[in-house]
C-alpha cells in the first residue's frame, strides 16, 4: 500500500504555519522567537490562544504583543518566503485602533515626567530607598 503525497503549489498555499508567517512578515527576527511568542501566549488568532503549528488563513485576525507594543493585524496574503520589508508589510493590514493605540504609547514615551524640584522629602526618600533595595 503506497501513500500518495499531496504536492503543494507555493502560489496556492491553503494555509501557513503561524510561526512561519510571523517570521516571514518580520514581526520577529527568527522563527524560534516567533515560536516562543506563540507558546508564551503573546499571539492570538481570532481571539483564541493557539499553537505555533496552527495554519493561518487569509482574513484571520492576529493580536501580537512584543514587549510593551501590541499589534492587531488582519492577514492579507500568505507569504512563501522571508523577503524584503516592503513585501512583508503588504502581507497584512493593521487595524485603525491598533495604530491609534501605538501612537498614544509613542506620545506618552516622548513626554518625560517632570523632573523633581529640590531635595526629596521623607516620603519620597523612603520610596527611593525601597526602589534601590528591591531584589530583582
Amino acid at each position: 500500500m503506497s501513500k500518495q503525497r499531496i504536492a503543494r503549489d507555493d502560489n496556492n498555499v491553503a494555509g501557513l504555519r503561524l510561526d512561519k508567517w510571523l517570521w516571514f512578515a518580520r514581526f520577529f527576527k527568527s522563527r524560534s522567537l516567533a515560536t516562543e511568542a506563540v507558546v508564551g501566549g503573546r499571539v492570538h488568532v481570532n481571539g483564541a490562544r493557539v499553537k505555533p503549528a496552527r495554519e493561518v488563513q487569509v482574513g484571520d485576525s492576529l493580536a501580537i504583543t512584543r514587549g510593551e507594543i501590541r499589534f492587531e493585524v488582519v492577514v492579507q496574503t500568505l507569504l512563501t518566503r522571508r523577503g524584503p520589508a516592503a513585501e512583508a508589510q503588504a502581507a497584512y493590514v493593521e487595524t485603525v485602533e491598533s495604530t491609534a493605540e501605538r501612537e498614544r504609547q509613542r506620545e506618552k514615551l516622548r513626554d518625560p515626567p517632570p523632573a523633581p524640584v529640590g531635595r526629596p522629602d521623607k516620603q519620597e526618600r523612603r520610596a527611593l530607598r525601597g526602589l534601590r533595595d528591591r531584589q530583582f
